[in-house]
């Protein structure tokens, strides 16, 4: 994951973009492209999303959103100094405390 986000920002400072790269801006492009991404489902019945990678054209579509989505909460993450999946693994570990599993049921 470091090596994508060294990427992302080399990508990003080879264009001079770094100073459109605040957390403002970041959250609203993570929201407009997960907000895309639903876009490709919104019409779907359960079992055809559950079958939209079959579809070459909608699993291309699919595979750009979630890189889009995936690439913005990454530059978001290093602009904040979040470390991504630490901050994942305490919230899965709060989530198993909240809902213990004879409790779910």
């Amino acid at each position: 994951m470091a090596v994508l986000q060294r990427r992302l920002a080399a990508f990003a400072a080879a264009r001079d973009w770094q100073q459109y790269h605040t957390p403002k801006n970041l959250a609203a492009a993570l929201s407009v492209e997960a907000s895309e991404l639903v876009e490709i489902f919104q019409w779907l019945t359960p079992e055809q999303s559950a079958r939209v990678m079959e579809d070459e054209g909608k699993a291309g579509r699919v595979e750009d959103e979630v890189a889009d989505v995936l690439a913005y909460l990454l530059q978001f993450c290093e602009v904040l100094g979040i470390d991504a999946l630490a901050a994942l693994s305490a919230k899965i570990d709060r989530n198993e405390m909240r809902f213990p599993v004879n409790g779910a049921r």
